[in-house]
């Protein structure tokens, strides 16, 4: 049962990633990325690896897509 549950977060994993690059519009690629590192963190703990899964909720969930964000709102605003 733990090598299908593996499996699943494994593959989400890799749909996501791909999902990412395939993405060229930074904003919209932020937001999947948000949903990467939901996954990633996901797959830590299913992988039980919970100091690694808490790092990855503050930087992959959180801090990174944050700071696209809000890097691209100032960008824009500039150009306005």
């Amino acid at each position: 049962m733990i090598d299908v549950l593996q499996g699943v977060a494994m593959a989400t994993v890799a749909v996501f990633g791909l999902a990412v690059a395939l993405n060229r519009d930074p904003l919209p690629q932020a937001m999947v990325f948000t949903f990467f590192g939901t996954s990633l963190v996901v797959l830590f703990i299913v992988l039980q690896a919970p100091d690694v899964s808490l790092s990855a909720i503050v930087v992959g969930a959180m801090a990174y897509p944050l700071m696209t964000v809000l890097t691209i709102a100032k960008c824009r605003g500039r150009s306005r």
